[in-house]
Formats: C-alpha cells, sequence, structure tokens
C-alpha cells in the first residue's frame, strides 16, 4: 500500500506576504501625487491673490464710505472704485494686507483697524500728475495706516482761507449758491437724529428724511459741486494758507462734520496741506451702497439692505 499521508496536497501557507518594493513604490507615488496637488493648489491661488494685489495696487480698488464727511455726493455705507493710475503711483498704492489685523477684527471681534500695511514715506510718484480742482480722492494722512476720501481745493501756489463759513481761493470767494436742501432717507447708515439733531423730518409712512441744507460752490476751474452747511462750527473761519509745491489742500464736503487739512493731525484730521505723494488715487463711481441693516447670518437682509438708485453715480463732475 502506497503511504496515502504522502499523496495529500501541503495545506497553503495563511501568513500574509510580505510589501515588495512595487507597493513601497506605488505608495510613495501616491503621496508624491498628492504632494504635488496640494503644491499645485497653493501655487494656483497664491498667483490668485498676488493678481488681485497687483490689480488693486496699480489699476483699481474697491473703497467703502465710513463716515458723513462727503455727503451729500457720499453717504456712509457707499461703495466706490477708486483709479489707482489717475495720478501716477507713490508709497502708497500697494495694497499689503495685514493678516494679524484681519483676524483680530473679523474672527477675535476686535475694535476696527486697516487691513492693509502702509510703506514708509518715500519722495515722489511713478509717472506722476497733480489732481485737478475739485477731484475727489483717497488719501492717507502723513503718519497713519488709514485712507480718508476728500475733495481737492487747492493746488501747489494757492492760498486757501475760510471765512465765516465761504471758501476762498486766491483771496476770491468761490461762487456761492443756496440749493434745495437734500432730503436724506433716513436709516441705520444715516441716522439724522444723531448725527444731525435738529434736521430730521418725521412721515408717517417709514422713518423720515434728515432735511440738510445745500450750497453748491463752483471752482475756478468751472467745476461745481454740493456742500451741507449746517451752521456756525469750528472749521468756519481758517486763516489764509498758501499749498507749498508738491501738496494739494482737501476739504470735505458736509464741512461741518470733515476733519480735513484745516485741522491738525492731533485733532483727526490731515494737518494743513498733504504731500501728493499721499494721494491714493481717484475715486470714480459708486458701485452699490448699503443702509446698514445687513446682517451675515440672516441672508434675508443681504438684498433688502441695498439702497436703490444709487449704483453707477459717477464722482467724476463736470465742467460748467
Amino acid at each position: 500500500m502506497s503511504n496515502q499521508a504522502d499523496a495529500v496536497p501541503a495545506p497553503a501557507a495563511m501568513s500574509m506576504a510580505a510589501p515588495t518594493d512595487d507597493n513601497k513604490g506605488t505608495k510613495k507615488d501616491a503621496n508624491k501625487d498628492k504632494g504635488s496637488a496640494l503644491w499645485h493648489e497653493i501655487k494656483g491661488l497664491s498667483l490668485v491673490i498676488l493678481a488681485v494685489l497687483g490689480f488693486h495696487s496699480f489699476i483699481a480698488k474697491p473703497f467703502y464710505i465710513p463716515s458723513e464727511s462727503m455727503m451729500p455726493a457720499l453717504l456712509k455705507g457707499d461703495r466706490l472704485v477708486v483709479s489707482k493710475f489717475a495720478y501716477g503711483w507713490s508709497f502708497v498704492s500697494p495694497t499689503i494686507p495685514n493678516p494679524a489685523a484681519i483676524l483680530r477684527t473679523v474672527v477675535l471681534r476686535g475694535p476696527a483697524e486697516p487691513w492693509g500695511v502702509t510703506l514708509p514715506f518715500m519722495k515722489g510718484r511713478l509717472l506722476g500728475s497733480m489732481p485737478e480742482r475739485g477731484d475727489v480722492v483717497i488719501v492717507t494722512p502723513p503718519g497713519a495706516n488709514e485712507d480718508y476720501i476728500k475733495r481737492v481745493i487747492g493746488l501747489p501756489g494757492d492760498v486757501v482761507e475760510v471765512r465765516g463759513g465761504r471758501l476762498a481761493l486766491n483771496g476770491t470767494l468761490v461762487r456761492y449758491e443756496v440749493r434745495p436742501p437734500a432730503m436724506v432717507a433716513i436709516d441705520a447708515n444715516a441716522p439724522c437724529g444723531r448725527d444731525f439733531p435738529g434736521f430730521e423730518v418725521t412721515s408717517s409712512q417709514g422713518p423720515g428724511y434728515c432735511r440738510l441744507p445745500v450750497v453748491r460752490e463752483t471752482l475756478s476751474n468751472g467745476v461745481s459741486y454740493d456742500t451741507i452747511e449746517l451752521g456756525p462750527s469750528q472749521g468756519d473761519d481758517f486763516a489764509p494758507v498758501r499749498v507749498p509745491a508738491g501738496h494739494v489742500f482737501l476739504m470735505g464736503d458736509n464741512r461741518d462734520r470733515s476733519a480735513d487739512s484745516r485741522f491738525s493731525l492731533a485733532e483727526q484730521g490731515l494737518g494743513g496741506p498733504v504731500p501728493w505723494e499721499n494721494l491714493g488715487g481717484r475715486a470714480e463711481f459708486i458701485t452699490f451702497s448699503l443702509d446698514g441693516s445687513t446682517r451675515l447670518t440672516d441672508p434675508t437682509t443681504w438684498f433688502s439692505a441695498f439702497r436703490g438708485g444709487r449704483a453707477g453715480d459717477s464722482l467724476r463732475t463736470d465742467k460748467e
């Protein structure tokens, strides 16, 4: 008889096979592909951010109106387009975000602060040109890290003076015309009663209006614009000042609520005529305007907060 045990096949091995070099290589290739894909995404996002910052620095950028200093032309809550190339480029032109400030303001809910970084002062402008009287410009106050929006009143060599609330250029009062009052609808960004006590007009059909006295000024180059004249205020008398070379004199249209070249830096003003290097660009037109009722957690307010009739309004004043 044959030995049947010899005919029984041996059981298959149950242990796991050791990884081969090919398997190790496949895993390494997969990890490499993942790392390459991540780097590709990071590089693509970085290029997009650089392109946006470059556009903001050299072509145009959005601007938010944070106060009532340029009423009646501009209301708090207006969003504008500012051209960065209008007067050439200077040390305030680059848009440099400050991640720490953004984190403190948005994530940590800290007090409002500028989200950008301003470079140290550097004299001169690349392909620079002076603005015209009447232009609405963005300006960085000397030594500050924030932007104001004001109107150009005086150019180098001009003598600027305010007499009892009347603007004078080079010894002559500018043309002055009383206009119908501005009727500004009251909302969260234009509360009236708090900012302009005594000028509120109530309405049985809504929150009412702010009835603000308007005076139209016409500069020597023919540019006309409306200003708000609320009555006697600190800036109504300003001694004559000659604008130095390479400087401009700026004022807000809301003359009694504007910290501008009439006021010192300690008073949150511009400290007199401002170096033209501090001009960040020219305001062109309004893109849209919000009434202050928007809540990020309530999507229904995202559209109802839009003010009607302001989108597309030009800020370039025609000459007479």
